[in-house]
C-alpha cells in the first residue's frame, strides 16, 4: 500500500511491464469508454501487444480521498490483462489464433487490455447504507471515511478474471452493452473489496445447496435474466419459475453469491440504465419511464432519485 505523504497516481501498465512504456509503443486497437456523471465511469483500452513486452496480468484499487473537496473523491478498479489474441477480420477473440492454430495468419492481433472503472461517492451510496460502531473496512472505503489517499495491487481471483473475461468478450451492443458492464463493474468492485480486506476466496458456501454447480449456474442464469428483462419487471415468483428454482434457495443464493438482494441489484440496474438514456441517449424522462415498465413518471421519478439524488431532469444540469 502507498501512504498518503508518497502517493501518487500508479499506471497499472507500467506496473504490469515493471517500467515506463513509452508512448510511440502504445498502438490502440479498441476502446470504450462511459463518463456518465454520478455513473460507474469506465475505460476499456485495447492496445496492440509490443513483442518485446513481458507483462503481468494484475489488478489495483486506487482509493482517491480529499477532506476538503468531497466531490473529488473516488475508488477506482484498474486492471491490466495480457495474453489475448484478436482477429480484425472478425472483430472480435479468436482462439484458433490464440492456440497457432492459423500458422501465420495476417489477422492475428496480440494485444493487452487497459481497464478502469472509477466509482464515485454518489454511485457508492447504494451500498453503503450502514452506520454501525462496527463499521468494516470495506464500509469505511464506500462511504470515504478511510483518511488518506492509497493505491494496492490486487491479486487477480478466479472469479475476478472471469468477470474480466466476460467484460471484454461479450457481445453485446449499445444500451444492452451498457447494462452489461455496468453489471459486471459491480461485481468487480465487490470482489476487489473481499480481496482488499483480506478475505480468501470462499471454498464451500453458507448456503449448503450451492455446493451444487447446477443449483449456483440457476442463480446466475437468474441474474441475467434480470439484466435481459431492465424494461419488463420480473417478479420473484416468475423468477424463480423460469430458472427452476424455488423462490426461497432463490433469494438466499442470489444475496450469498452477489452480495445483495434481487430487488437491490435489479433496481439498481434499471437506475444506472435509466442514467444512461436520460443522458447519452437524450431521451425524454416520460420515454424513459415507458422503457423501463413505471406506471407513472413520478414513480419513477421517485426512484431515480432515491438511487441518485438527483431528479431526473436534473441530471443534465451536472
Amino acid at each position: 500500500m502507498i501512504s498518503q505523504a508518497a502517493y501518487q497516481e500508479p499506471d497499472i501498465l507500467t506496473m504490469a511491464y515493471k517500467q515506463p512504456v513509452m508512448q510511440d509503443q502504445l498502438i490502440p486497437f479498441q476502446e470504450k469508454e462511459q463518463q456518465i456523471p454520478g455513473s460507474v465511469q469506465y475505460t476499456i483500452r485495447r492496445y496492440r501487444k509490443h513483442p518485446q513486452w513481458a507483462l503481468e496480468d494484475m489488478g489495483m484499487m486506487v482509493y482517491h480521498y480529499k477532506k476538503e473537496e468531497p466531490a473529488r473523491n473516488y475508488l477506482e478498479l484498474r486492471f491490466c490483462i495480457a495474453g489475448n489474441v484478436y482477429c480484425r477480420a472478425k472483430e472480435a477473440p479468436c482462439d484458433a489464433c490464440k492456440f497457432n492454430a492459423t500458422p501465420g495468419c495476417t489477422e492475428r492481433v496480440d494485444t493487452v487490455d487497459v481497464l478502469s472503472f472509477r466509482f464515485h461517492p454518489v454511485h457508492l451510496t447504494q451500498f453503503a447504507r450502514s452506520r454501525k460502531p462496527e463499521s468494516t473496512v470495506s464500509d469505511n472505503l464506500l462511504e470515504f471515511r478511510h483518511p488518506g489517499s492509497f493505491s494496492k495491487t490486487l491479486s487477480l481471483c478466479g472469479r475476478t478474471r472471469l468477470v474480466l473475461e466476460t467484460v471484454l468478450n461479450h457481445t453485446y451492443t449499445g444500451s444492452l452493452e451498457n447494462i452489461y458492464i455496468n453489471a459486471q463493474s459491480q461485481m468487480l468492485l465487490l470482489y476487489s473489496l473481499e480481496c482488499m480486506v483480506g478475505e480468501k476466496e470462499v471454498e464451500g458456501f453458507q448456503c449448503k445447496f450451492l455446493a451444487n454447480e447446477a443449483d449456483r449456474e440457476k442463480i446466475v442464469f437468474a441474474r441475467e435474466l434480470l439484466l435481459k428483462h431492465i424494461g419488463e419487471p420480473l417478479t420473484i415468483k416468475e423468477l424463480s419459475r423460469k430458472v427452476a428454482i424455488n423462490e426461497c434457495y432463490l433469494k438466499k443464493g442470489f444475496k450469498e453469491m452477489f452480495g445483495t438482494t434481487i430487488f437491490d441489484f435489479y433496481q439498481g440496474q434499471r437506475m444506472e440504465h435509466a442514467r444512461y438514456l436520460l443522458y447519452e441517449k437524450g431521451l425524454s424522462v416520460t420515454e424513459v419511464s415507458v422503457m423501463l415498465g413505471y406506471s407513472s413518471i413520478s414513480h419513477f421519478s421517485t426512484a431515480f432519485k432515491k438511487h441518485t439524488g438527483l431528479k431526473p431532469c436534473e441530471l443534465l444540469l451536472h
